[in-house]
């Protein structure tokens, strides 16, 4: 889409004729975002992300009813008025500090999978690199930045309320960054030492590109994304609720699944409850919940004997339930923390750990006495085939330890969340239409390879990352629980206990 009504029309060969190949390290490019190094020409998806995560459903709902008219007024009457309802509509009264966690958390997922592989070929040969783009830079920022590798990002800029917490919804100085604005950013962001190359995907680019010492137009045409490990990161932690990009037919087919999909997931989470494990596996089969099982589980318990070790990755909340399925039989559960509601309606025991060495050890222990016993040590879950840094105090406290490799396909929801509310990952795991969860029972670790075999606890933990990392085709990281939460929430991560929680209260 553009208008073009005010912008003169040049000519410009398309991307395609501009070598990538030869190195411009010392030279500088400028290029749109979306339509030009987005595959996407439409910044739709990532307005009502914002919208979603940083506001409500109700004033998501209210950005996708409001598309039809600002499409048309986009196409028909002016880019600025169509750009300055869909930043009003998104941004009025949300806080400052909501919208940058979002944009750090939520949107790089997206922004990473619709990267243009020809332009980006081009934009990443530059030394310094430019983008100057219609969305609001704080949308942007922080993706172009870390991952493209831009090092100045001009775009539109908000207006905020006088104590500066929260965005009046309007934009601010000269406006929307379209057009002539664009190209008089970039005269005055450079000066004298104009870029040397320019791309955009409209007419209403070319008042920039005329400036640069040359220019290329992106066509519309079809072109594969850059796949996400040949960015100059990759993500590894994200938030957000939804597992697609929500173009406007998409976000409408998500909505009109919701009040579906919520009383489907009441219905699974409340007959599984009652139901034992020894025929739930059943159950899963009738409410459209695909179970797959490999490897050999380990056998039931003997009397007079420990129970197992279950060593598994953590990609959902519901992991500890679905081994209890997939072995038939109950087992306990240790989890960083755990709501009274969430262990109210838990089908299995699950305890919550203190972060108190000997105390957690000593009811590890215990629960070992009376049976299996579940522990996801990387203390929180990961999206992306990743796994994060195994903590190695299970393994002082058993040499009978079962790696077990967990992997799921959540198709509409993810059923996990930092920002969000927690209590609602189970339900928001069975609101997918067809959840899949893939279990794989691993051989129980050698004598030799426990510690009572001689191996130190960071051996055994790093050893059993390892296996699991090849079983499921994950890389292994050194990353944490600390590290997920000060990047997707600015915390430590750490739930502090009713004690920690009173003394912060009389600060």
């Amino acid at each position: 889409m553009g208008s073009g009504g005010a912008a003169r029309r040049r000519h410009f060969d398309p991307i395609t004729k501009c070598s990538s190949v030869e190195p411009r390290t010392t030279q500088t490019v400028a290029a749109d975002l979306d339509g030009t190094l987005l595959i996407s020409p439409s910044a739709f998806p990532y307005y009502l992300l914002v919208s979603l995560e940083a506001g409500s459903l109700i004033r998501a709902l209210t950005l996708l009813l409001s598309v039809p008219f600002i499409y048309f007024t986009y196409i028909v009457l002016s880019e600025k008025i169509a750009i300055k309802a869909f930043v009003f509509i998104t941004f009025a009264r949300l806080r400052v500090r909501d919208v940058e966690m979002v944009a750090r958390s939520v949107l790089p997922r997206f922004y990473a999978e619709d990267v243009r592989q020809d332009t980006w070929a081009v934009f990443s040969s530059f030394g310094r690199r430019c983008i100057v783009t219609a969305n609001p830079r704080i949308m942007v920022e922080w993706f172009v930045k870390e991952f493209l590798g831009a090092d100045v990002v001009i775009g539109t800029e908000l207006e905020c309320s006088r104590n500066g917490e929260r965005f009046t919804g309007f934009v601010k100085g000269k406006g929307v960054m379209v057009g002539e604005r664009k190209r008089e950013a970039i005269v005055k962001e450079f000066g004298d030492e104009l870029p040397d190359l320019g791309i955009g995907d409209r007419v209403t680019d070319h008042e920039f590109m005329a400036v640069c010492k040359q220019g290329y137009m992106v066509p519309r045409s079809r072109c594969d994304p850059v796949p996400r490990n040949k960015l100059l990161k990759q993500v590894i932690f994200h938030d957000g609720r939804l597992v697609r990009r929500p173009t406007p037919f998409v976000a409408l087919l998500t909505f009109l699944w919701l009040p579906v999909g919520f009383f489907i997931s009441l219905f699974r989470v409340y007959t599984n409850i009652m139901i034992p494990e020894k025929i739930a596996r059943y159950n899963y089969v009738i409410q459209g919940i695909k179970l797959v099982i490999k490897g050999t589980p380990p056998p039931p318990l003997k009397k007079g004997q420990g129970g197992v070790l279950l060593v598994c990755n953590h990609r959902t909340v519901l992991d500890p339930v679905i081994i209890a399925v997939a072995l038939r039989r109950k087992v306990s559960c240790v989890t960083y923390s755990i709501s009274k509601f969430s262990e109210l309606i838990s089908p299995i025991k699950a305890v919550a750990l203190s972060r108190e060495r000997e105390r957690d050890a000593a009811n590890i222990k215990k629960l070992l006495e009376e049976g299996d016993l579940v522990i996801c040590p990387e203390g929180t879950t990961c999206r992306e085939p990743f796994l994060l840094r195994f903590s190695a105090l299970f393994a002082e406290l058993t040499d009978r330890i079962v790696p077990v490799a967990i992997n799921t396909k959540q198709g509409v929801f993810y059923g996990t969340t930092v920002r969000g509310h927690k209590l609602l990952d189970p339900y928001f795991v069975f609101m997918n239409p067809r959840p899949t969860y893939e279990v794989t029972f691993l051989d129980q670790l050698p004598a030799e390879i426990t510690c009572r075999g001689g191996k130190s606890p960071i051996e055994v933990a790093n050893h059993i990352q390892r296996v699991i990392g090849d079983t499921l085709g994950f890389e292994c990281t050194n990353l944490t629980r600390k590290d997920k939460y000060a990047m997707l929430a600015g915390t430590d991560g750490r739930v502090a206990n009713k004690k920690e929680s009173e003394k912060e209260k009389y600060k």
